[in-house]
């Protein structure tokens, strides 16, 4: 393996900026959150670090095949390396992505339950016991109600709107 430089690590983040999240695919994974860094590592080979969504998140074996091939084809040196601390948050999603996520019919998460939780400690989420008005994606009511709390995949929930009645994906906060 080739040692980490600047210009190597710009490369690198360059060639990774188009892998889209593998169950959304409007979403990179750098808007997602989930592509944390491209650094150097200890024993200077340029590391790509990435954090699931949540622990068990089916996902995160394509993501890690996508990035090594991402890399490859682009002729580049680098390890992945998942790094589950701190645990992901859906404040690291970026607004671009907030948007794009209502565009394809899922509703964002309304805010993250890490924002005011100092590093290194747990917070429990008390979501299940109170209501949210969760924006319809398709026509923007409030007057919303869940349907059950797993969506299409386990990071979200599934909604109904009680005024167009579609049916659509709530990305759960975290």
């Amino acid at each position: 393996m080739h040692a980490a430089t600047p210009a190597s690590l710009a490369a690198i983040a360059e060639a990774l900026a188009h892998l889209a999240d593998p169950e959304i695919p409007v979403i990179s994974l750098r808007e997602l959150g989930i592509l944390r860094a491209v650094r150097e590592g200890a024993d200077g080979v340029p590391e790509v670090v990435i954090t699931p969504t949540y622990s068990g998140c089916p996902a995160m074996g394509q993501i890690e095949d996508d990035i090594v091939a991402a890399l490859r084809d682009a002729g580049l040196p680098g390890r992945v390396v998942t790094q589950l601390s701190p645990a992901w948050t859906t404040d690291w999603m970026s607004e671009a992505a907030r948007e794009k996520l209502r565009a394809y019919g899922i509703a964002p998460p309304q805010c993250g339950s890490h924002a005011d939780t100092p590093a290194g400690v747990l917070k429990f989420s008390r979501h299940a016991t109170r209501h949210i008005a969760v924006p319809c994606p398709q026509c923007g009511s409030t007057n919303t109600t869940e349907t059950s709390p797993f969506g299409s995949t386990a990071c979200k929930a599934l909604f109904k709107c009680l005024d167009c009645l579609e049916p659509f994906d709530y990305f759960k906060p975290y």
